[in-house]
C-alpha cells in the first residue's frame, strides 16, 4: 500500500516550515529501531508547545520484576489532546509514559514545557505542577472532573440508598444535560449558555453542598465524599468562565479504556523498557484511533518510510494526524 503525509492544510510539510525549536539536524536518517522513540517523543513535544489545554490521568501497568519471580506495578501515564468538543483546529492525541511509581514527581516531568489548563481527577499528585515550586514551566491551572464527583455520590447511593446522595446526582445530571445542547458550539458560545444556565445552578448546589456538609459528620461515608466535592470546588467552577473547558475528564479515560482491557491479555511487560515499549506503541496506535486511521496501515507505512531513509529533520510529517493513505 503506497501512502503519503501531508500537514494540516493537506500540503507536503517541508522543514523551512517547522519551528526551529522542533528541527533535528538536517539529512541525519534513522534506523527502524530509534524511529518509533523519536516519533514518540517528537509528539510528546508538539502536545506540550503547541497545546494551551491538556488532560492528564494514569493507569496501573504491571511489569515483571527481575530476580522476584513476580510482577511489580508500574504506571502508564497518559497525556491527551482532545479540542473536538469546541471545535477546536489541533488534532486529538494522546502520548503515554511509563513510569514506575505514581508519585506527582513523574507528572511534573512529563509535561515540562507545557503551560495552560490542565484537566485532572483529584489526585493530589497533580496539585504541585499548580504551585509556585512547579518545574518546567508557570503554574498551571487545574480543572477538576464532575464526573468523579458524580461517582462518589453514586458510590454512596448504591450502597445507602441515600437521599442527599440522590439529589446531587440529580443536581449534576442538570449541568450534563446542558453540557450535551452546547457541546460543539465554539468557545464563546459555550461559554455565554454555561453562564445564562449552569452558572446558577453551580451557585445554588453551593449553597445546598454548604447546607449539607453543617448536617453531616465529616467523617461518614458521605460526608468523606461532600467533603472531597468541596475541597475541589474551585476547579469544578472553571468550565463556566472558559469554553475550551470541559466539565470532566472522559476523553482522556476513553484513551485509557483500551489499555486497561489489554491488560487482561498482555498479562505484564517482561521489564521496565517493556513497559516503556508499551507506552510508545500504544501513543502511536491510539493516536491513529482516535483520528480516524488506521493503526497498521500507519505503522506499515511508517516504518517503510524509514527502511528507506526517511530523514530526521522532517518528524512532523509522520505524526498519525499526518498520514494519509493513497487511494
Amino acid at each position: 500500500q503506497s501512502c503519503r503525509w501531508r500537514n494540516g492544510e493537506g500540503n507536503s510539510l517541508h522543514l523551512h516550515s517547522i519551528h526551529p525549536k522542533f528541527r533535528p539536524s538536517p539529512s541525519v536518517t534513522m534506523s527502524q529501531e530509534s524511529a518509533i522513540p523519536l516519533v514518540v517523543d517528537h509528539m510528546a513535544k508538539r502536545l506540550m508547545a503547541d497545546s494551551t489545554r491538556l488532560y492528564v490521568d494514569e493507569t496501573t501497568a504491571p511489569v515483571l520484576d527481575p530476580g522476584k519471580g513476580r510482577t511489580k506495578t508500574g504506571y502508564l501515564w497518559a497525556v491527551t489532546r482532545d479540542d473536538r468538543g469546541w471545535g477546536g483546529g489541533d488534532p486529538p492525541a494522546v502520548v503515554f509514559t511509563y513510569a514506575p511509581g505514581r508519585h506527582g514527581h513523574h507528572a511534573m516531568d512529563i509535561l515540562k514545557g507545557f503551560d495552560g489548563i490542565l484537566q485532572v481527577d483529584g489526585y493530589t499528585g497533580y496539585d504541585a505542577l499548580a504551585g509556585p515550586k512547579r518545574v518546567g514551566g508557570m503554574p498551571l491551572t487545574l480543572a477538576y472532573c464532575w464526573a468523579h464527583s458524580r461517582r462518589k455520590l453514586h458510590d454512596i447511593y448504591q450502597k445507602d440508598g441515600s437521599e442527599i446522595a440522590a439529589e446531587g446526582l440529580r443536581r449534576i445530571a442538570q449541568l450534563n444535560k446542558i453540557e450535551a445542547s452546547v457541546r460543539g458550539q465554539s468557545p464563546e458560545e459555550r461559554q455565554a449558555g454555561r453562564q445564562t444556565q449552569s452558572a446558577p445552578l453551580i451557585a445554588d448546589f453551593r449553597l445546598w453542598l454548604t447546607h449539607q456538609r453543617s448536617r453531616i459528620s465529616a467523617k461518614s461515608r458521605l460526608g468523606e465524599k461532600l467533603g472531597y466535592i468541596h475541597r475541589h470546588w474551585d476547579g469544578l467552577q472553571i468550565f463556566l468562565t472558559d469554553g475550551r473547558v470541559e466539565m470532566d475528564t472522559n476523553p482522556v479515560e476513553n484513551t485509557i479504556r483500551p489499555i486497561t482491557l489489554n491488560r487482561k491479555n498482555a498479562l505484564f511487560a517482561g521489564h521496565d523498557e517493556g513497559g516503556r515499549t508499551w507506552a510508545r506503541m500504544a501513543s502511536l496506535i491510539e493516536t491513529c484511533k482516535i483520528n480516524g486511521i488506521e493503526p497498521f496501515a500507519y505503522l506499515k507505512a511508517t516504518l517503510t518510510a524509514i527502511a528507506n531513509g526517511h530523514p530526521q529533520s522532517r518528524l512532523d510529517d509522520l505524526l498519525p494526524w499526518n498520514f494519509t493513505p493513497s487511494r
